[in-house]
């Protein structure tokens, strides 16, 4: 079966290494708070200004002040630090951040990514996923391996206008954990339950699998 929202989030948190500095993108990417591995410590980052992220707050514990890039209530880790946005995007552009994690409509076999816009629909602006995609040391995307209509959304090229150009070295989807490499996805993991055939017939771009493929293993 695919993996829901949280399980994605689950398997990308597998990813945190001690001592890394994290963004955490709008959408999937917000949950990977609330699953960090014990016996590690990492810092998360908001764009709008929030080193120390921690996990969802529970219900007697929202401050309507404390709040991610997605205007979502959160809460801070000890030692956090709150700072104005020109400095936060100061550690974006300066190479500061260790690993971005963020959503995508769209990844290619070369790690481009198109992730701010589709024409003709209303956006609010492209944020800060240029900066992130062009100064973060590593970069993982987190989305649905195919759309509603059961179309592909890895693809040889990006259709949708692009947010970063080959960039991209990792993709967790609802299906299966991908490599981007040598211009192609390298699958390295499947969902429990998925099988290798699903993840191949829901793949447009070139994907190479080697060998026989593990399922996830969720601690």
């Amino acid at each position: 079966m695919a993996l829901s929202r949280e399980q994605v989030a689950m398997r990308v948190a597998q990813e945190l290494q001690d001592g890394f500095y994290v963004n955490l993108g709008i959408g999937i990417p917000t949950l990977v708070a609330n699953y960090v591995p014990q016996g590690i410590e990492v810092m998360l980052q908001s764009e709008n200004g929030l080193l120390g992220m921690g996990p969802y707050p529970t219900a007697d514990a929202v401050d309507a002040d404390m709040i991610n890039a997605g205007k979502e209530t959160v809460t801070a880790a000890i030692g956090a630090a709150i700072f104005n946005s020109a400095e936060s995007f100061a550690m974006i552009r300066g190479g500061h951040v260790d690993l971005t994690v963020l959503g995508a409509f769209e990844v290619d076999q070369n790690g481009s990514i198109a992730s701010w816009m589709i024409p003709k629909k209303l956006i609010k602006g492209m944020g800060g996923a240029m900066d992130l995609v062009a100064g973060a040391q590593n970069i993982i995307v987190t989305m649905m391996h195919a759309n509603k209509a059961g179309e592909s959304k890895l693809l040889e090229r990006c259709e949708l206008p692009l947010t970063g150009v080959n960039c991209v070295k990792k993709i967790v989807t609802d299906l299966a954990v991908l490599e981007v490499k040598n211009g192609a996805f390298y699958l390295l993991e499947r969902a429990p339950g998925v099988s290798v055939d699903e993840i191949i017939s829901k793949t447009a771009g070139k994907l190479i699998v080697k060998g026989d493929i593990p399922e996830m293993v969720f601690a």
